[in-house]
């Protein structure tokens, strides 16, 4: 026996051999190192405008603008748009686009799924910016009934 020469030759062996456990902890921290920056790459950033910004990059005229009603009615740059032709409608808007951005405006009672999915459908219909914008303030906001 190699590993303990006061054994036997019929006892069993009874001792543990830990390299096997200590060559798949350290593989397993390596494969960790590697795939933690690229789980910290997902997501969406958000930038944060301020409250009273007068000039911003971007002005309205040049961006492809989309609102969503509280009743469901879309309209991009002002023309009602069914939802299943939204994606067609922002891509061909877009191509009128310097800047290649959507801005979505939804009114206060909206379901944040329904915006959600307006911002999935710019990013894939070719978009490289998206921005949620408040509704007007001549808008009146829905009376919450209890």
């Amino acid at each position: 026996m190699a590993g303990n020469a006061q054994q036997a030759a019929d006892e069993p062996i009874t001792d543990i051999n830990v390299t096997p456990l200590v060559d798949i902890c350290l593989v397993l921290v390596i494969i960790f190192m590697a795939i933690a920056p690229l789980a910290m790459v997902a997501g969406v950033s958000v930038l944060h405008s301020h409250g009273k910004a007068a000039v911003g990059k971007t002005s309205l005229a040049e961006s492809v603008k989309v609102k969503l009603t509280l009743n469901g009615r879309l309209t991009v740059n002002g023309v009602p748009v069914a939802p299943a032709a939204l994606a067609q409608s922002i891509s061909a808007a877009l191509l009128r686009c310097k800047d290649k951005t959507v801005m979505v405006t939804a009114d206060a009672g909206n379901r944040v799924g329904q915006v959600v999915e307006i911002l999935d459908t710019a990013k894939l219909a070719g978009a490289a910016k998206v921005a949620i914008l408040k509704p007007e303030s001549g808008a009146a906001a829905p009376a919450r009934g209890g």
